[in-house]
């Protein structure tokens, strides 16, 4: 019988009807027509002959059951459809009924719209009376701020009272103590009375060493080299050669790095007559040099015993020797040059031999001077040397062109700084000074927020003088605290101006962080950023900051130039401001004054008698008591008056007695008046009509001048000048204050001498005077720049000139002049340069038109490779100019075709291109085309691979300059490789060579150290010895730092002996040293010695204690010893919590350290309340943004994920990432972590220095 399979439609089931429990399947079958079905079905098996017709039958019968099935399940498919439709049709007017409704809706919001237009009209008009009302509201709101600061600072010296009777109440408290009263003391003070100096923390060490100590002789810290040069007879034929042929090359050489070379000669045949002359210009001099033939003048033989057998401080020495066969040597000379050889200061004395040619012998001579300047004089390293001598040009020596982003500043800026601090610091004249340094310590120490402290006195009272002690007083007793101070000149000098002033400050910030950013150029822009540089880089510093600024109401609109002050301060940071009375703004008379008070007669006839003693005067008491009757009015009994008075009665020659002059000076009731008796006094005494004249000139030329003129420079102003006559000219001034050395040029020691001259020389004269002196430097200037070569020199003085003369058109023509531009650009003069656009009359874009016309005209006269190389520069510093100016599409031009001019003289793969490159990727940037800056960023990266390899600093400058790039994407995920890869590189680069900006300072300290050490064994040069190891140890030369710490360390033991704290010092260093070399078990020895050293002579909180202390903790770490770490790190926690209190960051600090041991030791438990404690002291002292808050959190996060809570893992470590981003976007992108995710610490410092023992996770 058939089967009806073939009839099963399609995704049917079939089943298994005979009950045996069969599975259901699924068979897809195609559904064919009736016939077709009918003829398979006879087709589907074999055929049966003898089958009956009844099987056909059944066929049919089974076909009408499927067709009814089917009819029955469309039937049942139609009334489905049915009742869609029906629903479809039910949804559909309810459709209609919202459409109706949206409708309506939609016309109720159109009129709404309407009505809004309408309300936004009259809106926008009450927007502006709103705004009107709001400035009207922000004057008021200004005017209550500025009451309320008002009334803050009131209670903020009311407490400031209150802390002094409290100190008065305790100290007598104390004295009743000592009486034999017995009373309870509720605090008993563990103070420390051992004044040992400990400076063995590196940074405070750095801080102590880039500033040169106040006995180092004028020397070695003046950036004048100066020669004194003495011939005899017969080798005059060398003497000549070597001024007219070789002291051009020795002066461009001592320019191009920003010294002076001055030949300082005088003639045999009248030296005899000026002996105390030539002693004092030995005692100045950096080198001596003469020149030996058969015989040895007398005074060639005295200056010889002068310079270097008698005097212990000796200077490089160079004797020169003719050997002439025709006539014999005296035996003189061969004795004299014997002596020398056999002095202990051999290494000191150059002997030079020679039986040729005068100029084969000048040539010598000049060899070994040059040699000598660049070694010992200028700090040049061997390197350095070979690579001059061959030829090669190591860019990476030039710290100038290190980072082409760095900061521009002016190095002859810093050095006069540096000498005015020297000056006043020499000064043996205290004036009393303790009562005023307690109340500066006051300063100190008093709790934040404190405003600037105001040192007001009257004119000449003292106040530089007192800044300075205070300031050597500070660098002594507390290394840690990092001092800046500026020292302002006379008004409209470059001392003055606001601009240079801020970026001073903030330079040195950053070198002091072992950091270089680019800051802006723009004066505006400088003192809005200065807060911000504040702020930031005073969180990164681990002690105080103090900021001094000298006569600071000098400054023009001072009040707005120095607007910062009047903001809350950091909390470590600490201003200090003095002010004449009369000249003081009257906003800053509310802040707390320490105003010095006028000499008392006692002080007066101190100082007098000091005076007089030490030039072997003795006064009378009927003198002494006129001089005390004299010096009581406000405007003689100051000190600059009462030590001019002093100079007076012990320095002036030609005035009669003592009685005569004093009648002469008591007619002088101020110090204007005492000076230009001093003036005419000295004019008396010179021995001629010509010399009286040439000092009214010299001292015209210096006031008329910009920033002072220098000694070879009058030289060449007046030929018919004398060494001997310009030398005791120039002492007599300098000895009565008239006069000063700053920076190698003459200037007025003080503004009274500069007032005094306008009025001895100036009024008496016709109307036109100072014209006629300023027309002479500028005719004196423009011969010195038509031979050729502009010298900063000139840049400073010339353009300054005629704006003072008021020639625009020469000004202009001065300016357009590319390379005083450049001058004054790259020593980070930008506002001056403004300034003289300005009074010129001209914008921004013509100046910039002006500017590239005359580099086109500059361009078609260029001929050779020297010249085509220095138009590339002027295009781009042109180029850079403008990008700092705003101007970034005229930017564009000048630095493309820079780029072109590189390419095509040089090499497109030169790193010249590559600067170029990254110069105009840097104003794609600004102008935020970042597809642009990001290719030219990569081309340069490629070039500085290909040429200096892929460990180089400029590599790591491109890879810095491409990560901010990416970040200001918000790429941070291409971010973190690449800094990453620069700070691989600028590790091993500073441990292969040392910080390249700081090296050169560092030799030239070396060198000044050096100097000191060849004495007799004493403690002082113990320390000077420990110095230089230091120092040596910063430049990476790990071999002779050694040396000089086991020097230090033996010749302490002798002369202190072993238990002494100074010896725990050298210890310390030695430590540090020996773990550097990977040599732990020595390091830790020594370690263990400094510290039970330290505990014993020292107090148990002393700060020294904690410092060796945390280092044995950090290498116990290292060598996996754990367990001695841990007591160690609770030790400093004590220590801390003692010398600071309990909410300071350092003990914070000193909890995260702890804490990072326990996570190491799997202690969770322990180390989660430390860090949680360490971040409550962190936000509250810190601020909830500081890096350390983001470092903490970000450790917390790690232990919370260990601890398997990673909701709060989340939360922290987002906190954590968002303070990092917000402290990277302030820096410019630079800004690095300072801490591992583990604790450790890491400093920028230390990433730039070769200590990379510092980078531990203790600080």
């Amino acid at each position: 019988m058939g089967t009806a399979s073939s009839l099963i439609g399609p995704n049917e089931v079939i089943e298994d009807t005979d009950g045996g429990g069969g599975e259901a399947c699924e068979i897809p079958v195609e559904f064919k027509p009736k016939a077709r079905l009918l003829r398979s079905s006879f087709r589907r098996g074999p055929r049966v002959i003898g089958a009956s017709f009844k099987s056909t039958t059944s066929v049919d019968l089974e076909y009408a059951a499927e067709y009814e099935r089917l009819k029955k399940e469309y039937e049942i498919f139609r009334v489905s459809k049915n009742n869609e439709i029906a629903s479809m049709q039910k949804k559909e007017t309810k459709l209609d009924k919202e459409n109706k409704r949206l409708r309506a809706e939609l016309q109720a919001l159109q009129k709404t719209y309407q009505k809004i237009l309408r309300e936004k009209e009259s809106a926008l008009e009450a927007k502006y009376q709103a705004m009107e009302r709001a400035a009207t509201f922000e004057h008021d709101r200004d005017k209550v701020k500025r009451q309320f600061k008002i009334f803050r600072e009131t209670k903020e010296k009311e407490i400031q009272d209150l802390l002094r009777a409290k100190r008065e109440l305790e100290t007598k408290f104390q004295r009743l103590q000592a009486q034999g009263v017995q009373m309870f003391d509720l605090a008993d003070s563990d103070s420390d009375d051992n004044h040992t100096d400990v400076t063995d923390d590196w940074d405070a060490a750095m801080a102590s060493l880039l500033q040169t100590t106040s006995f180092l002789p004028q020397t070695l810290w003046s950036n004048t080299v100066r020669c004194y040069l003495m011939n005899s007879a017969d080798t005059q034929p060398e003497v000549d050669l070597l001024l007219q042929e070789y002291l051009p090359k020795l002066q461009m050489m001592c320019e191009s790095l920003g010294n002076f070379f001055l030949p300082v000669q005088f003639a045999v045949e009248c030296a005899s007559q000026y002996l105390a002359e030539r002693k004092r210009e030995i005692e100045k001099s950096s080198l001596c040099l003469f020149l030996l033939g058969s015989a040895l003048p007398r005074c060639i033989e005295e200056d010889c015993e002068e310079s270097f057998l008698k005097n212990a401080d000796t200077r490089p020495l160079i004797i020169y020797h003719r050997l002439e066969e025709s006539s014999g040597n005296s035996d003189l000379v061969f004795q004299m040059i014997g002596r020398l050889s056999d002095a202990h200061q051999n290494q000191k004395a150059k002997i030079i031999e020679h039986d040729g040619s005068a100029e084969e012998g000048a040539k010598k001579v000049f060899s070994q001077v040059e040699k000598l300047i660049k070694q010992e004089l200028l700090g040049w390293g061997s390197t350095d040397l070979e690579n001059k001598d061959s030829g090669i040009e190591d860019d990476s020596t030039n710290w100038e062109e290190e980072d082409i982003d760095d900061a521009i500043w002016d190095m002859h800026d810093e050095q006069e700084q540096l000498e005015a601090f020297q000056v006043a610091v020499g000064s043996s004249c205290e004036l009393g000074f303790e009562k005023y340094y307690a109340r500066l310590n006051e300063l100190v120490t008093a709790p934040a927020p404190i405003p600037p402290l105001l040192v007001s006195g009257g004119p000449g009272s003292g106040k530089s003088l007192l800044l300075s002690k205070w300031i050597e007083h500070q660098q002594k007793c507390s290394p840690n605290t990092l001092v800046l101070y500026h020292f302002v000149g006379r008004p409209r000098s470059t001392s003055s101006e606001p601009a240079l002033i801020i970026k001073r400050l903030t330079v040195k910030l950053l070198q002091h962080s072992w950091s270089m950013s680019a800051l802006a150029l723009d004066p505006n822009k400088l003192l809005e950023e200065f807060p911000r540089w504040l702020e930031k880089l005073s969180a990164r510093h681990q002690g105080s900051i103090i900021i001094i600024i000298d006569s600071i109401d000098q400054i023009e609109q001072a009040e707005w130039h120095m607007k910062w002050l009047i903001d809350p301060l950091p909390v470590n940071v600490r201003v200090i401001v003095s002010v004449n009375v009369e000249t003081c703004p009257q906003a800053w008379r509310l802040w707390p004054t320490l105003h010095l008070d006028p000499l008392s007669p006692k002080d007066v006839k101190t100082l007098i008698n000091l005076q007089c003693c030490n030039a072997d005067v003795k006064l009378t008491r009927e003198q002494e008591k006129k001089l005390e009757k004299h010096c009581r009015s406000a405007t003689t009994c100051n000190a600059l008056y009462v030590t001019l008075l002093g100079k007076m009665i012990t320095s002036i020659k030609g005035l009669g007695n003592i009685d005569e002059t004093l009648q002469k000076c008591f007619q002088c009731q101020d110090t204007v008046s005492l000076y230009r008796l001093v003036l005419q006094s000295i004019q008396q005494s010179l021995p001629t009509d010509r010399a009286k004249q040439l000092m009214r000139e010299i001292l015209c030329l210096i006031y008329v001048s910009h920033n002072g003129v220098s000694e070879g420079e009058l030289l060449e102003i007046y030929p018919e000048l004398s060494w001997p006559i310009l030398a005791s000219l120039l002492h007599s001034l300098q000895g009565t204050y008239v006069i000063t050395y700053s920076c190698g040029l003459l200037k007025f020691q003080h503004l009274q001498a500069w007032e005094a001259v306008r009025l001895q020389y100036m009024e008496k004269e016709e109307s036109d005077t100072i014209t006629v002196y300023r027309e002479k430097l500028v005719q004196y200037f423009s011969h010195q720049m038509s031979q050729g070569r502009v010298t900063w020199r000139d840049a400073d003085e010339l353009p300054w000139l005629f704006q003072q003369l008021g020639d625009k058109q020469k000004l202009h023509n001065c300016l357009l002049n590319l390379f005083v531009s450049q001058n004054l650009y790259k020593r980070g003069h930008f506002a001056e340069l403004l300034l003289y656009w300005q009074y010129v009359g001209m914008d921004k874009t013509s100046m910039a038109a002006a500017y590239f016309e005359s580099l086109k005209q500059y361009e078609k006269k260029c001929e050779g490779e020297d010249m085509i190389t220095r138009l590339a520069d002027l295009y781009e510093t042109l180029g850079r100019f403008l990008k700092d100016l705003g101007l970034l599409s005229q930017a564009v031009a000048p630095l493309q075709r820079s780029l072109e001019i590189r390419e095509s003289a040089l090499d497109p793969d030169h790193p010249s291109v590559a600067q170029s490159l990254h110069q105009l990727a840097g104003v794609y940037v600004q102008w935020k085309k970042f597809g642009n800056a990001e290719q030219l960023y990569k081309q340069a990266l490629e070039i500085s691979e290909n040429a200096h390899g892929s460990v180089h600093p400029r590599v790591a400058q491109e890879l810095d300059a491409l990560a901010m790039l990416y970040q200001k994407q918000n790429k941070y995920e291409q971010v973190e490789p690449l800094r990453k890869r620069s700070m691989k590189i600028r590790q091993k680069v500073s441990t292969q060579k040392g910080n390249m900006h700081g090296s050169a300072v560092l030799r030239r300290r070396a060198l000044q150290l050096e100097e000191l050490t060849l004495g007799t064994e004493s403690a002082d040069t113990a320390r000077i010895l420990n110095e230089l190891g230091v120092l040596y140890y910063l430049q990476n030369n790990i071999e002779t730092a050694e040396i000089f710490f086991k020097r230090s360390l033996e010749m302490r033991e002798r002369t202190l002996g072993c238990d002494h704290p100074d010896c725990a010092q050298s210890l310390n260093n030695l430590a540090a040293l020996y773990n550097e070399k990977k040599d732990h078990e020595k390091a830790e020895e020594l370690y263990e010695r400094a510290l039970d050293i330290r505990r014993i002579a020292l107090a148990p909180d002393h700060p020294s204690v904690a410092y060796t202390v945390k280092h044995l903790a950090v290498l116990y770490k290292k060598r996996g010893k754990l367990d001695k770490a841990v007591p160690l790190c609770q030790l400093a926690v004590e220590i801390r919590q003692k010398s600071f209190g309990p909410k300071h960051p350092s003990v914070a600090t000193a909890l995260v350290n702890l804490a990072v041991l326990y996570c190491q030791l799997k202690k969770h438990a322990e180390a989660l309340p430390l860090y949680e404690r360490a971040l409550k002291i962190y936000e509250d002292s810190l601020g909830r943004s500081h890096p350390r808050v983001g470092e903490t959190l970000k450790n917390l996060a790690v232990l919370s994920y260990e601890e398997a809570n990673f909701e709060k893992a989340a939360e922290l470590y987002k906190r954590a990432m968002d303070i990092k981003e917000a402290e990277a976007s302030v820096l410019g992108g630079k800004a690095l972590s300072r801490h591992s995710s583990t604790g450790d610490t890491f400093s920028l410092r230390n990433a730039l220095a070769s200590n990379p023992y510092l980078e531990l996770g203790y600080r």
